[in-house]
């Protein structure tokens, strides 16, 4: 995401939408859904030379982040 360009904007919407479309394949769209996406050494254990999302759902999901 740090190295996204403008001319990025279309493959992210497509991104999107594509993630959009598999939840509602997957039947988990109408409760909600979680696209991750790890940035850097603070983000997770990301893979950082390429683009991808993970669609996470099917379930409650509780917070995002616990405070410590």
């Amino acid at each position: 995401m740090n190295d996204i360009v403008d001319e990025d904007e279309a493959l992210i919407g497509h991104m999107v939408l594509v993630a959009r479309d598999l939840a509602r394949k997957e039947g988990i769209a109408d409760n909600g859904f979680r696209l991750i996406r790890e940035l850097q050494a603070h983000g997770g254990p990301g893979r950082f030379n390429h683009l991808h999302v993970h669609l996470i759902g099917g379930r409650p999901l509780g917070p995002m982040v616990t405070r410590t």
